[in-house]
């Protein structure tokens, strides 16, 4: 099997995203970027250069749900789209999805101390969904199933910084696609998401972000084909750094924390003094990480007011 990749431009922060073209038994995109016009122009002239047209492709693959990913799932009329079956909720975007969506996020907000003036910030994070394909998943994999059409590839469910999160890995070759779940440059934000079974309460990422990079470290992984930036050669090395970072970001939370009773919003005021309001969602995404590691150690108390509110104090 070949892997031919193809760069992307998004208009996010993030920059530019990786598509990998994979000739095998199928013609296989893995990741089809934002919907913009200039995504489509890129991944139209790297489909070229490998000498391939846009109907040629017969199936798409996502490693997850998140805009520059999944935008132009809707520009492979010929092909089959397979993922998490957690896309399928961001995908369809019908009004129960909207609902719940809102819903969800607004109890958050409530239960962070967020104040009352910046619950409009709900709104404005559904703005990027415009550059998000809107074509349900025709079939959904999952954990130990293999890559259809790829032979001697198997599905990894890597959650955390999605919870629709998939690599894919080659064993014998000790190759993985691995989508935002190690970028070389720079840590993954494991996200705040609704779970996927409305019924379960909020998933909490970094946790599983933490768990899913273990596993990683007793893999024989030569290389990471990653989502952002260049291919991941070190990939033990990194990932015991990142974790022993993550340790040391939390312990600095641990200190603001002391024997103060402090919110969820009053440290990431603290932590992110001049982002917070800007980028409350992915600020907040970090702080509740970090919280959820120290209750996890035990570390941390947590109480909550009369108002809903939760507290944290060092235990």
């Amino acid at each position: 099997m070949s892997i031919h990749k193809i760069i992307i431009p998004t208009p996010f922060a993030v920059g530019d995203v990786n598509s990998y073209l994979l000739k095998g038994d199928a013609l296989t995109l893995v990741d089809a970027g934002p919907k913009t016009p200039e995504a489509w122009q890129a991944l139209e002239f790297g489909l070229k250069e490998a000498g391939v047209r846009a109907e040629d492709i017969e199936q798409v693959v996502l490693t997850h749900h998140h805009p520059d990913h999944a935008g132009w799932i809707d520009g492979f009329d010929n092909a089959k789209l397979y993922g998490h079956p957690y896309n399928d909720f961001w995908l369809r975007r019908d009004e129960a999805f909207f609902e719940f969506h809102d819903a969800f996020y607004l109890e958050r907000l409530k239960e962070e101390g967020v104040p009352d003036d910046h619950h409009l910030w709900i709104k404005r994070m559904k703005r990027p969904l415009t550059l998000m394909g809107s074509r349900p998943l025709d079939m959904t994999i999952n954990e130990g199933d293999a890559l259809p059409g790829h032979p001697g590839w198997e599905v990894m469910e890597t959650l955390g910084h999605a919870q629709s999160h998939l690599s894919f890995w080659n064993k014998e070759s000790g190759e993985m696609i691995g989508g935002d779940h190690v970028i070389a440059k720079v840590s993954s934000n494991p996200l705040i998401e609704p779970p996927l079974d409305p019924s379960m309460g909020r998933p909490k990422s970094l946790l599983q972000y933490n768990a899913s990079l273990g596993r990683l470290l007793k893999m024989p992984i030569e290389v990471i084909y990653s989502g952002h930036g260049e291919d991941v050669h070190n990939v033990h090395e990194l990932i015991t750094e990142r974790l022993a970072k993550q340790h040391q970001r939390a312990m600095k939370v641990l200190a603001m924390i002391g024997n103060e009773d402090k919110t969820i919003y009053d440290l990431t005021k603290q932590l992110f003094p001049h982002a917070y309001e800007k980028e409350l969602g992915l600020t907040l995404s970090e702080t509740i990480g970090q919280i959820d590691y120290l209750l996890e150690d035990g570390l941390i108390t947590e109480s909550m007011d009369d108002k809903g509110i939760f507290h944290y104090r060092e235990a």
